[in-house]
């Protein structure tokens, strides 16, 4: 195995290059799904059918907290990355812990929401607009939870292993994926709550 030292850990083998650049491809085929969620959204928006609008239902509050705990999550991955690369593992572990928990609360305040749209008879069967907003959330939310577990198993891994370029491969491409996650939580964000509170 030919290690590369002018590179971050997570690129220092080929294997790993490979690696990082197999999972951008697969973000490719995320982007397509979230894509097609959205143009679904666009679609069905106005579908309201005996149902509510967006107008009516959502609240900037919940959504400000959630936007606020994920943009956080993502600075704090982005330190957890730094702190990798300059080979201090218990930060970069903490840093991961940290937005594990910002993802986690992120979570609660969904779960929030969905209970509350669902109260107010907002429901996934109620209409093709809440049903396509639920299914894009929701999705969002599934994405979310994934990450969590995936972020934790990479913890666990670093506190065992240490931080050896297999490592820090994982945890790279794992913060790849979170940072995809905030970006598209900025398009529903600005597309689904904001554009439909007007």
């Amino acid at each position: 195995m030919k290690i590369d030292n002018s590179l971050p850990l997570e690129y220092k083998t080929e294997q790993n290059r490979l690696n990082i650049l197999g999972f951008w491809i697969f973000l490719g085929a995320e982007v397509m799904l979230f894509a097609t969620l959205f143009a679904t959204y666009f679609t069905l928006q106005h579908r309201t059918g005996n149902g509510p609008s967006g107008a009516e239902i959502f609240e900037i509050t919940p959504v400000l907290i959630e936007t606020i705990l994920l943009l956080t999550s993502s600075f704090t991955i982005g330190l957890g990355v730094h702190a990798m690369r300059i080979g201090k593992k218990k930060a970069m572990m903490s840093f991961f812990a940290i937005t594990l928990l910002l993802g986690l609360a992120f979570l609660g305040v969904e779960i929030y929401e969905f209970t509350h749209y669902t109260h107010i008879g907002a429901g996934l069967q109620v209409s093709a607009f809440t049903g396509i907003l639920m299914t894009t959330l929701g999705t969002h939310g599934a994405h979310v939870t994934l990450g969590l577990f995936w972020g934790l198993f990479i913890i666990l891994q670093v506190k065992k292993q240490g931080l050896t370029p297999k490592t820090a491969n994982k945890a790279f491409i794992f913060s790849l994926y979170w940072h995809f996650l905030d970006v598209v939580w900025i398009f529903i964000f600005s597309f689904v709550y904001l554009k439909g509170m007007m």
